[in-house]
């Protein structure tokens, strides 16, 4: 799906699923580096709020979690940070969004691990607008539990997305509830925040 067609879709509905972002071979060179910075110990468990309100909560949320800049990007997680830059230009350009960077973090849920309902804006800052969350998983199948669990409307029917590799789920970061079911085994994406001024 191109850029435009993802900036069609997030105009119409607020949301996109892109099940071919990356190729095969770019997913399995960017869940390398994942594994490699995970193996290495880089990582660290996933907090939820912000400020002195912030701490660990497994009960709430299970990832273990690496921030991703340029300064420490490899290869493969470079190509999707340029594709993430020409995403950003294509909603700016379209939507008058005014998205001016990217925070972005690999996201490695362990089995049994996940994420109760959220929404990903902090009530006391409004900062991030859309969301962007690209899985990293190989051979998925809906037995391995690890769906993301979507709204599209607050108060109605969630549908479920499987986390295949290549994937890219985009939306709204303001507006739409979703949860992380429970894995039956490890499951890793990139999932990010493109944030306005």
């Amino acid at each position: 799906m191109s850029i435009a067609s993802i900036v069609e879709e997030l105009a119409r509905q607020g949301w996109c699923v892109i099940p071919v972002f990356l190729s095969a071979t770019e997913t399995t060179a960017l869940r390398a580096e994942c594994l490699a910075a995970h193996t290495a110990g880089a990582f660290h468990a996933a907090a939820v709020g912000r400020g002195e309100a912030a701490g660990v909560r497994a009960e709430v949320r299970g990832d273990q979690i690496l921030w991703l800049d340029d300064s420490h990007a490899g290869p493969a997680a470079r190509v999707v940070l340029e594709r993430y830059e020409a995403l950003r230009q294509g909603v700016n350009q379209a939507l008058f969004l005014g998205l001016f960077d990217l925070e972005a973090h690999f996201a490695v849920y362990p089995p049994g691990g996940g994420y109760q309902r959220h929404l990903d804006r902090f009530r006391d800052d409004d900062h991030r607008s859309l969301t962007v969350v690209l899985y990293l998983n190989q051979d998925w199948r809906e037995e391995d539990g690890g769906l993301l669990r979507f709204w599209p409307e607050a108060d109605g029917e969630p549908f479920d997305i499987l986390p295949a590799g290549g994937t890219l789920v985009t939306f709204l970061s303001d507006r739409y509830w979703h949860e992380v079911l429970p894995s039956r085994r490890q499951r890793l994406s990139l999932t990010g925040w493109f944030r306005r001024r």
